[in-house]
């Protein structure tokens, strides 16, 4: 019998989460529109040389900024063992944040924790500058850009399906959160 997948807790289930208001299941049209509001709104006032995406989730959104904004993209990236744990660093920044103007991206924000943890990887290499985008911003910590801010429990497009015993489905957690909610 196949391993039963593991998925980390949904956004709005970690704790001191507020509970979800609704449900945002954002579809590929919508995402690219919130990346162009993103970047018109950092280009309007940053000039980043390195947008640079945390992953899993923050390298999609990061890598269609850079895009947009037509300067270098990089990755790193920074995961939670489980719902509870802090995140933790297994692939650190790139050596070429030194010296340049940096845009760290993640898809949301919650407490704040992923984003202190990636500021403080990439100002051990000293970068001239580093601001901080998110798309969707879902809790008290603020970074310097973010697309929109919700209290909804959010779905993303590139998140809602997995396979699971070798059929394409809907993340069981998110088809519980939705069952929860009502949806």
């Amino acid at each position: 019998m196949p391993a039963v997948p593991r998925f980390p807790a949904p956004r709005s289930s970690r704790p001191g989460r507020h509970s979800p208001t609704g449900v945002l299941q954002v579809d590929w049209p919508f995402f690219g529109e919130l990346c162009r509001a993103l970047a018109l709104k950092v280009y309007r006032d940053y000039e980043p040389d390195l947008v640079l995406g945390i992953a899993k989730a923050g390298v999609i959104p990061g890598a269609v900024i850079s895009s947009i904004l037509q300067c270098d993209f990089a990755s790193m990236a920074i995961t939670r063992a489980d719902s509870g744990s802090r995140p933790v660093v297994i692939a650190g920044p790139p050596a070429l944040v030194t010296g340049r103007q940096v845009l760290i991206v993640d898809e949301t924000c919650d407490s704040g924790d992923t984003m202190k943890l990636a500021l403080h990887a990439v100002r051990e290499l000293k970068p001239a500058f580093v601001k901080t985008a998110v798309s969707f911003r879902t809790g008290p910590f603020a970074p310097d850009y973010c697309a929109l801010e919700t209290e909804s429990f959010i779905i993303l497009p590139w998140d809602r399906e997995v396979i699971v015993d070798g059929e394409i489905v809907m993340r069981p957690d998110y088809a519980e959160k939705l069952r929860e909610l009502g949806q």
